[in-house]
Parts: C-alpha cells; sequence; structure tokens
C-alpha cells in the first residue's frame, strides 16, 4: 500500500468521542438532543452581548453554495462510525454527522447510514459491518478508533476514508486524518474565562487524559487564562468517559464550591454535564467542539442558555463535508490536514442570550485573530498536547 507523509499542515484556508454494532440502529436521521433539567436563573449582568466579528464562521450553506452545480454519481453511497457516543451527542460526534448530512442534501447523495459505538471493543467490528455496505466514502470519528480506522483503510484501497481527530505519522493513500490544534480553540475559552472571571477561579472538566486532544483543550485553557491575568487559579480534571453527564455535573460543582464563576466543558457530553451545573448554579459556561446553544441548551429553550457565554468551536462539519466532496470529485488524497483558526476550522460561538461587556468580545477576538496570524503562539505540541520542551513528541 502506497503511504503519503502529513499531506498538509494548516491548508485549505476555506475550510473553517462513540456502536455496538449489531443493535443499534443503523440510519441517517436522528432525534433532536434532550433539553436540560437545569432549573430557572437570573440573568447575568452587563453591557453588551459579544459578537462574533471574526467573519471566520463559514456556514454549511456557504460552503454548499461554493459548490454549486456538484452532484454525486449515482449509487453513492457514505457511511459513518461514531465514537463512544451518539450522532446527537451535542458534540463532535453530532458535528461530523451534521457534516455527512449537509454533504448528502447539497450532493444529492441518497445512502447514507451510521453506526453508534458503545464500546472501545466494538470500534472494529462497527468499521467492518459499515463496509458490508460497500461505501465510496467511510467518516470514522475518534483518537481512540484511529488504529482500527487505519487497518481497514489499508484492507480496503477503494474506500476513501475519513478519520476525525485521528493523528498517524504516515497515512495509507485512501486515508485523511484530521487532527485539529484545540490547544488554540483552548486557548481562546482561556481567553474568555479569565476576562469573565470576577472569583479569580476558573474550571475546566475534561476527558479521558490518554486523549490528545483532551490534553491540548486542558492545557491551552490554561494558557489562554495565564494570558489574561496570571493570578486567575484553574481547576481542571479529567474523567474517564465522555458520555457521564452526571459526573461532569459533579466536577463543576465541586469547582464552584471552590470559587470557580467559569467552567469550560471540554470532555463531550461529560464536558455539557459540567457546563449545564455551571448554568444551573449561575456561573459562566463555556462550551465545546460544536455551538452548544443549539444542542445542550436547545436553542434556549434550556433553562440556563443566558449563562453560555460561548463554545469553542472545531468545525469538524465542515472539513467532512469537503472532504465528502473531495471524494465525488475524485480528488480525495490520504495524509494529515491540521484544523486551526488560521484556516477557520478552529473559531468560537456567538454568545447569543449571554450579555457581558464588549472588553470581553475584544479580548476573545483579539486571542482569535493572534493565533491566526501567527502573532500568537500558545507552546503546546500539536501532536500530544504536552507544552513544548517538556517532553513532548514535538521535541524529538
Amino acid at each position: 500500500m502506497k503511504s503519503k507523509k502529513f499531506l498538509a499542515i494548516g491548508v485549505i484556508a476555506a475550510l473553517g468521542l462513540a456502536a455496538c454494532g449489531s443493535d443499534d440502529d443503523d440510519s441517517s436521521s436522528t432525534d433532536a438532543p434532550a433539553e436540560t433539567g437545569a432549573p430557572e436563573t437570573d440573568a447575568p449582568t452587563g453591557t453588551e452581548a459579544m459578537t462574533d466579528e471574526s467573519g471566520s464562521f463559514v456556514t454549511l450553506d456557504d460552503a454548499c453554495a461554493s459548490l454549486d452545480g456538484l452532484e454525486a454519481p449515482d449509487g453513492f453511497t457514505v457511511n459513518l462510525v461514531t465514537d463512544i457516543g451518539k450522532v446527537d451527542d451535542g458534540t463532535f460526534n453530532q458535528f461530523a454527522f451534521e457534516g455527512m448530512q449537509a454533504a448528502a442534501d447539497c450532493f444529492g447523495i441518497e445512502d447514507t447510514s451510521f453506526i453508534e459505538t458503545v464500546s472501545e471493543a466494538d470500534y472494529a467490528a462497527n468499521i467492518a459491518t459499515a463496509l458490508e455496505n460497500d461505501p465510496n466514502t467511510l467518516v470514522t470519528v475518534g483518537f481512540l478508533i484511529t488504529s482500527d480506522t487505519e487497518e481497514a483503510a489499508t484492507a480496503n484501497p477503494d474506500v476513501d476514508f475519513i478519520g476525525i481527530d485521528q493523528f498517524l505519522p504516515e497515512y495509507p493513500a485512501n486515508m485523511q486524518g484530521i487532527s485539529f490544534n484545540e490547544d488554540e480553540s483552548g486557548y481562546i475559552a482561556g481567553v474568555l474565562a479569565a476576562s469573565l472571571s470576577e472569583s479569580g477561579v476558573v474550571g475546566v472538566v475534561a476527558g479521558r487524559e490518554d486523549v490528545p486532544p483532551v490534553v491540548k483543550f486542558v492545557n491551552g485553557y490554561t494558557v489562554g487564562v495565564d494570558s489574561v491575568d496570571p493570578a486567575i487559579r484553574v481547576l481542571s480534571i479529567y474523567n474517564e468517559s465522555f458520555t457521564d453527564i452526571a459526573k461532569g455535573s459533579s466536577d463543576a460543582s465541586q469547582f464552584i464550591g471552590e470559587g470557580a464563576d467559569v467552567i469550560f466543558g471540554a470532555g463531550g457530553q461529560t464536558g455539557s454535564g459540567g457546563i449545564q451545573a455551571a448554568a444551573a448554579a449561575g456561573a459562566w459556561a463555556i462550551g465545546v467542539d460544536q455551538d452548544e446553544y443549539y444542542t445542550t441548551f436547545a436553542s434556549g429553550s434550556a433553562p440556563g442558555s443566558e449563562y453560555l457565554a460561548s463554545s469553542a468551536i472545531k468545525r469538524v462539519d465542515l472539513v467532512t463535508f469537503r472532504l465528502i466532496a473531495e471524494s465525488i470529485q475524485d480528488q480525495f488524497e490520504g495524509g494529515l490536514l491540521v484544523g486551526t483558526a488560521a484556516n477557520d476550522l478552529i473559531t468560537y460561538a456567538e454568545p447569543h442570550d449571554a450579555v457581558f461587556p464588549a472588553e470581553v468580545s475584544d479580548a476573545v477576538e483579539a486571542a482569535r485573530a493572534g493565533l491566526a496570524d501567527g502573532s500568537l503562539t500558545t507552546g503546546i505540541c500539536g501532536i500530544d498536547g504536552l507544552f513544548l520542551g517538556e517532553g513532548s513528541q514535538c521535541d524529538d
């Protein structure tokens, strides 16, 4: 099998975890995420709502319009295998699914399906089940499914494999690994948290420490907070599960008890539990991966949406959409694509119902712009999330 080294680092300037294979539905539709049960709270005080003036958010409608006239050939098939969680989990499994669905709508793909993973032991079996449908393109989601995706891609050279959050030193020619600079995303969240905090204590409820994207989020958040005020204390905790909403809620409540007035949830549904608890307690919340206003806070109809200051967004939906388009056009190539602030794959959500001073908005946008133009750096390795010069893989 032909292998290609890193195809691109910080490319595609226009582009801006999850199944018991035989027991779960294999379908292309899903119900909307459930509303939270957080109690009613008073609105936060402030003077102006933060607005996203960056122009960095490329909608899926925009992406479709840019490819006007592209149609999938008859019989073109796309399948998706989630990481542990579901396609309506409100974080990046859902984002990948939405990217696939948008591609189906835009390009007239009539055959799409998904398998939802409930155990790590099911990764290989779920991929094998998805391949029985003879897909043209197969999307797999999450760092932990990387080796199974690589093995399947090597054994199935006629299928284009899209691996979300999957880093390899080398890739099969038919596998595109997507890695994100989550340290940049965490940094932006950290700047927001520090700018909002009045107590001098902020927290981050994270997922698994053995998953590099999570480490990048946490360390980036710490650096972002420090860039605003080194005196602010950052409380952090890693969790063994990405789907334990109750544990995330408990973590956030503990941090709030220790004085935290801002909570960043960087651990899938576990992190979402953390920000729900923060909002219920009247503390600021920052979501992750996609805009949790629409998912965790049900487009503002769930209590506490006025405390969701923003979400640190990884454009999993957009990159999935774009790569499916490349597959349709026979332009798909193996290698690594890195999502960054510079190519609009790392950005942040508007505040929606949240209100706070305009200088907070200015600080957040300055951070994003600085990361995008290179005038700001996090000092964090994009491979493992460790700090440069402290034994990271980037130090080799």
